[in-house]
């Protein structure tokens, strides 16, 4: 049998399940499903949110240490002690695993940031707070790790990229587009420039010479002081270039 017909199958057999009897499955080392003569009952959502962050810190750790295109997902079942098809109908295969790995990663730092859409406060302390967290995020020695794997595995698994792009990058700018689309903040910043454009620059800003920390990646993160230095300079950088110059 083919292997797309045969995910096909146990895509299609995994949903005539119930979610919550399927989803937080555990399997041993073997990968197979512990018999008993007692059904353990429907997992609480702070034990399945727990096993699900525990399948995603997996992947995201096999992924890292051999790379994308080493890793199957029944090597991250065994390791995650879940079944394969738990990570097939949750996740859609190992692409989606990979987007959720990423998603969790950024969402660590920016979890308690209040919406940039509704946030009324002043816009350089709005930006500042984002800079501060995005500067972190980037500055984290797995995130270089996880840029130099996509970048590295690009050419044969251009999926691979396109995943990472949509997961990271292209989600921070369209979230900052947003922002600086809002009509109290456009009336702010000059006109020639669209929202995507002033995204991008200020990214750019924020991040100033990222081909560094990729080539000479530290082995923990920017100190606080480092980043808000950074994060001054490159503020006033991008507002200095893009804010209404006063009549």
């Amino acid at each position: 049998m083919k292997a797309s017909k045969l995910t096909t199958i146990m895509i299609m057999n995994a949903h005539a399940l119930d979610e919550t009897d399927y989803s937080e499955e555990i399997t041993d080392q073997t990968g197979a499903t512990p018999c008993s003569g007692k059904s353990a009952g429907r997992p609480r959502a702070a034990d399945k949110e727990a096993r699900q962050l525990a399948l995603l810190q997996t992947a995201g750790r096999l992924f890292l240490e051999k790379g994308y295109s080493n890793v199957s997902l029944e090597m991250i079942a065994r390791e995650a002690h879940v079944a394969v098809r738990t990570i097939y109908v949750k996740f859609g295969g190992k692409l989606g695993l990979l987007k959720a790995v990423i998603g969790n990663g950024r969402a660590h730092f920016f979890e308690d940031m209040q919406s940039m859409e509704t946030d009324k406060r002043p816009m350089q302390q709005v930006l500042s707070d984002f800079s501060l967290r995005f500067l972190e995020l980037l500055s984290q020695p797995k995130s270089n790790q996880l840029y130099r794997m996509v970048v590295g595995e690009s050419r044969t698994s251009p999926e691979l990229a396109e995943t990472f792009y949509e997961a990271g990058p292209k989600r921070t700018r369209e979230e900052l587009a947003r922002y600086f689309d809002r009509p109290e903040i456009r009336a702010q910043l000059r006109s020639e420039f669209s929202s995507d454009v002033l995204a991008f620059h200020l990214l750019n800003c924020v991040l100033g010479d990222g081909m560094c920390s990729l080539l000479f990646p530290q082995d923990t993160g920017m100190p606080l002081e480092v980043r808000q230095a950074r994060v001054k300079q490159g503020l006033e950088l991008f507002l200095h270039g893009v804010q209404q110059r006063a009549m």
